[in-house]
């Protein structure tokens, strides 16, 4: 299954790496924090390693290391811009099986 990007997230992700002006593409994984267990770390990819899996989507290049793959295949990213204030990334993971109140940690 992989990690997918909507087409907004996608728009986001390239326009993200033009104005940085490098990079290959959208680094995510997790790591073990907050009350419920792991929070996602999204970065730039600048490279791919050997431990990475990659996944295309609407020309954009999400890296994962396979180590954290267990926890997010399946996922989809989406980009929300709600108002003015409010805008960021949204996950979307079948694999979650509970989260902390403030929404910044999960479980499995």
């Amino acid at each position: 299954m992989g990690v997918q990007l909507t087409e907004s997230a996608a728009t986001r992700v390239k326009e993200m790496l033009a104005k940085r002006g490098r990079g290959i593409g959208m680094r995510v994984g997790v790591k073990k924090s907050g009350c419920a267990g792991y929070a996602y770390v999204v970065d730039y990819a600048d490279e791919v390693g050997p431990e990475d899996e990659v996944f295309e989507n609407h020309g954009v290049k999400v890296v994962v290391r396979r180590d954290d793959l267990q926890f997010i295949d399946g996922m989809t990213l989406d980009y929300v811009k709600e108002d003015l204030l409010n805008e960021g990334f949204q996950f979307h993971n079948p694999n979650v099986k509970d989260s902390c109140g403030c929404g910044e940690s999960f479980s499995i």
